[in-house]
């Protein structure tokens, strides 16, 4: 089993920044693609940012620029930087991981990120 938790979201103006952290406990080995997803009120989950355990990294095409994925492997914990803001960020941000060899992924509980104009 592995938990994931993230933490970091808040209530900031447009234009600002903040930092989700997620951290990994439990059976943690072979953890590979770990991910940033979002869901806005009314609006389906879509996938911000993710990050394999070599490093190679993808953004969707409204953050790109503006939000940097990050993880620590050491500390089993994945990061995401937003910066510049808008409205339209705004959501539950969602922590994601999988595993090789099994045939399922895991999912933290959520956090809050509410952009005001």
């Amino acid at each position: 089993q592995v938990q994931l938790v993230e933490s970091g979201g808040g209530l900031v103006q447009a234009g600002g920044s903040l930092r989700l952290s997620c951290t990994a406990s439990g059976s943690i080995f072979r953890i590979n693609v770990m991910g940033w997803y979002r869901q806005a009120p009314g609006k389906q989950r879509e996938l911000v940012a993710r990050i394999t355990n070599g490093g190679n990294i993808y953004y969707a095409d409204s953050v790109k620029g503006r939000f940097t994925i990050s993880r620590d492997n050491a500390k089993n914990t994945m990061y995401l930087q937003m910066s510049s803001l808008r409205p339209e960020d705004t959501g539950v941000y969602y922590c994601n991981a999988d595993r090789l060899g099994v045939g399922h992924d895991y999912w933290g509980q959520g956090t809050q990120v509410t952009v005001s104009s």
